[in-house]
């Protein structure tokens, strides 16, 4: 029988015995976590149950009071969170969206992804031109999240969809190991949610993809392994089909009329 290639195996996030407190409220509370390379995880939990705390951690945003979150491990032993800046991170690969579109209004489609280039090398505004492997990311990267033909049109009057998309672009174009995403279908249509899914899976064999997601149908369209949090706590994790008939999530999450 052949090995699994160790790539494969390689953790891209590892969070490990995490715990944090507000106030002596415990947010997340000996967390065990992780994902591994070029997978797309759904974590979902009621309200209070950690998941943007763990987002927090993840990003470098919060400080755990106890253990550690180690990204993109393997033989090079990986970057541990706490000793970083949050700049630092997504320069080292690690991006994140927030659950509200953080574009520029006033930059058209094309501006904003180029714009977003230069995050992480300030010299292409200042210095230097795209190079022409950078515009061919950029169109690329267009056609991936469907804005091509809105790549002249102003941010500021994009549908709400559309901003999330090209948001999600804007990320993308920084080349991430591993991007974090806060309710990315929030406040869309059926149509558009089911675009951001489809969106979703191809970015997956990009880079991994980790989704904090309340919406279940959406869930259950395009999820294929699910965590559920709980009191800042794992309550299961597996396959879709099982996590939904899991009882104890029926109890805390999905409610038993649901079931």
């Amino acid at each position: 029988m052949s090995a699994v290639p160790q790539k494969q195996a390689e953790k891209i996030l590892d969070v490990q015995n995490v715990t944090v407190s507000f106030d002596g409220f415990k947010a997340l509370d000996g967390l065990d976590f992780s994902i591994r390379k070029g997978e797309l995880r759904f974590v979902i939990g009621p309200n209070g149950a950690g998941k943007t705390t763990l987002l927090d951690v993840c990003t470098g945003k919060t400080r755990p009071a106890s253990g550690k979150v180690i990204f993109n491990g393997g033989s090079n032993g990986g970057v541990d969170v706490a000793h970083e800046q949050e700049h630092t991170l997504v320069r080292k690969g690690l991006g994140r969206k927030f659950q509200t579109p953080s574009v520029f209004g006033s930059l058209t489609v094309y501006e904003n992804l180029e714009a977003a280039i230069g995050f992480n090398d300030p010299t292409i505004s200042l210095l230097r031109g795209l190079t022409e492997e950078e515009e061919a990311l950029i169109h690329e990267t267009l056609a991936l999240i469907g804005l091509t033909e809105r790549m002249n049109v102003h941010a500021g009057v994009l549908a709400h969809g559309e901003k999330q998309w090209l948001e999600i672009g804007m990320l993308l174009v920084q080349k991430p190991s591993l991007l974090l995403l806060d309710e990315p279908v929030a406040g869309m249509t059926r149509p558009e949610r089911n675009r951001t899914g489809e969106l979703l899976r191809s970015i997956a064999h990009r880079c991994s993809v980790l989704v904090v997601e309340h919406d279940m149908e959406f869930v259950r369209n395009f999820a294929k392994t699910v965590t559920v949090l709980h009191l800042g706590q794992m309550l299961c994790e597996g396959a879709v089909e099982d996590v939904q008939k899991d009882e104890r999530v029926v109890q805390v999450y999905l409610g038993r009329a649901h079931a």
